[in-house]
């Protein structure tokens, strides 16, 4: 079994350079069209993304009360609007690529620029978000590079049903479809298979917990770009408003809510 995982992970990474060429050198008017077709797919697919959630939610909920897990899997009308949203947003971005980053001039008269280019093939791992399969999808599309996205095994239903917004984006604008590749297997091995695929994968970028940050810097043979604990600093103005700064500097300590009124000690 885990040799078929393995094997069909691989099959993803191949399909996935196949198109690098193509999407670097492809036109701001395409990347931006898929990006705003998906948003009007996910519109359109409103219900089917709901129903593939409630699945979702009810199988991972197997008679037990809501949880914060839960919560993070849960889909809602407000939710699939933020999806198609901020696809919408990417879509009115700069281009990323061929902007001049730096350039200079050699003593003997030879000039050197410094580009931005597309990464190549991004693997992104991420837990029980299925939003994080329109933000992730949308975001390395923008910037022309073809993403591997493996959510977690809970939300699968519905990452597929958003995934499939996300090919007909690239199917409206002529772009490859591989450009945005979902794994498919449940199994955990489809995990350790993108970790060691280096050499199809430029880039593996965890998304959740410590837990999944620490297996992904632990066992990847592929670089990988993540955070663990880190540092958060907050930075309060003079002129701030009290009651807003005790909110936003409590609320991640605390799980005080922001802006919902005067924080209580913790």
């Amino acid at each position: 079994m885990n040799d078929d995982v393995r094997a069909r992970t691989k099959a993803l990474g191949v399909a996935a350079r196949a198109v690098l060429a193509e999407l670097a050198a492809s036109p701001l008017a395409a990347r931006n069209a898929a990006l705003l077709a998906a948003a009007a797919a996910l519109d359109d697919a409103h219900p089917a993304i709901l129903a593939a959630n409630e699945a979702d939610m009810e199988e991972a909920a197997g008679g037990q009360p809501a949880t914060a897990f839960l919560d993070r899997l849960r889909l809602d009308d407000g939710r699939i609007e933020a999806m198609a949203r901020g696809l919408r947003t990417i879509a009115g971005l700069d281009d990323p690529l061929g902007r001049t980053l730096a350039r200079w001039q050699r003593p003997n008269g030879l000039e050197i620029s410094r580009l931005s280019v597309p990464i190549g093939v991004i693997g992104i791992i991420y837990e029980a978000r299925p939003n994080v399969t329109a933000d992730a999808g949308g975001l390395c599309l923008k910037a022309g590079n073809a993403v591997i996205l493996r959510g977690g095994s809970a939300s699968l239903r519905s990452s597929r049903a958003i995934h499939r917004c996300l090919l007909a984006g690239l199917s409206e604008a002529g772009l490859p479809a591989t450009a945005v590749q979902m794994v498919a297997d449940r199994e955990r091995a489809a995990v350790g298979a993108m970790l060691a695929m280096n050499g199809l994968i430029d880039v593996i970028v965890p998304r959740g917990g410590k837990s999944l940050t620490e297996r992904v810097q632990g066992d990847s043979r592929v670089p990988v770009l993540a955070h663990l604990d880190g540092i958060c600093h907050t930075y309060i103005h003079a002129a701030a408003d009290e009651e807003k700064a005790r909110a936003i500097v409590l609320m991640p300590r605390c799980g005080v809510p922001a802006f919902a009124g005067r924080p209580k000690p913790c």
